[in-house]
């Protein structure tokens, strides 16, 4: 039953007290998760104790329950950095509608699943919507009337604006945007958080804790999340292009197939590595460039065919589309 009027701020302010707690202790030493007994003090010196569901007795230990919503590729990576990062099991529920996809999600994970996003976020302290972009007005109106007081909503939606998810849900509710991409599913991922009006540092650290397996994780404002969407977010793409064009032309040279495209990825992951230790990209493709050398011919390839022009026009590309779909 939900609560109206000064019951319903009691409520709101309890809750979001909780989360700000748990939040600040997760991330209090290395990021790691902290556990604690079976029941949490509340900010009226009571106790909250978490409902069981499905027949299961889920003890609160201090852990958000968290609902995702949507089960497929990014879902599924949700789920799985959730664990890796030491949520309970019992701890997280999945909603998707495929029978076959929900029971793969549960073998594979050991989560609960079921196809009603309205039961789930009854549940939830964090509602992750991993749903594609052109359904999420319908499920914020699904979940909008059976979302917890303080329950903070975390999308991966790509170009759905802050503003959508506010006017949606009760006035108040934390919204977190998030643009991740495809490596977070093997934990190289780079995501960026933007906070809406409700959401405050309590809420980002938490996001951060949920994310924090998936790899690299910024905030920025929302204004920059195009941006972001055409740098890392489409990025994955032109990396993969870069492999395959790679590949191609070791094939062309007499190489098989297989064999070049393992040295291509190795490359790419290589120079991905030694980039990440700080060093100018420009200043280590210099270092790899003797004067009239095999790398200097093949870069002045590169810049003869404009390819530097043509990576900026395609995150031009992507910026002016990601901001296309956020005015639809």
């Amino acid at each position: 039953m939900r609560l109206s009027g000064a019951g319903a701020g009691r409520r709101r302010r309890a809750r979001v007290g909780r989360l700000a707690r748990v939040a600040v202790r997760s991330v209090g030493r290395a990021g790691e998760p902290r556990t604690g007994p079976g029941t949490t003090p509340d900010d009226e010196g009571g106790t909250t104790m978490v409902e069981q569901a499905h027949g299961v007795d889920a003890q609160d230990d201090g852990t958000p329950a968290v609902a995702v919503l949507g089960g497929g590729v990014m879902g599924e990576a949700l789920v799985s950095a959730l664990l890796t990062g030491g949520w309970p099991a019992d701890r997280v529920e999945v909603t998707e509608r495929a029978q076959e996809r929900a029971a793969q999600i549960a073998e594979r994970y050991g989560v609960r699943t079921g196809a009603d996003n309205a039961h789930a976020v009854q549940r939830a302290d964090v509602v992750l919507l991993a749903v594609k972009p052109n359904v999420v007005p319908a499920v914020l109106t699904e979940v909008a009337p059976a979302l917890r007081a303080g329950a903070l909503v975390v999308s991966v939606a790509a170009g759905v604006p802050l503003a959508t998810y506010e006017s949606a849900l009760p006035a108040g509710t934390p919204v977190v945007r998030v643009m991740p991409n495809t490596p977070a599913v093997v934990g190289k991922g780079a995501s960026a958080i933007a906070p809406g009006a409700a959401a405050g540092e309590e809420h980002l650290a938490l996001v951060e804790r949920v994310l924090a397996a998936t790899g690299l994780v910024v905030r920025v404002a929302e204004k920059d999340l195009d941006a972001v969407t055409a740098i890392s977010g489409s990025g994955p793409a032109y990396a993969f292009y870069l492999i395959d064009a790679m590949a191609e032309a070791g094939v062309l040279l007499g190489l098989t197939r297989d064999l070049a495209t393992r040295l291509a990825v190795a490359t790419v992951e290589g120079a991905g590595a030694l980039a990440a230790q700080g060093e100018h990209p420009a200043v280590l493709r210099e270092r790899v460039s003797s004067p009239g050398g095999t790398t200097v011919a093949a870069v002045a390839q590169l810049d003869a065919h404009a390819v530097r022009a043509g990576v900026v026009a395609a995150a031009r590309a992507a910026f002016d589309r990601s901001r296309e779909l956020g005015r639809s």
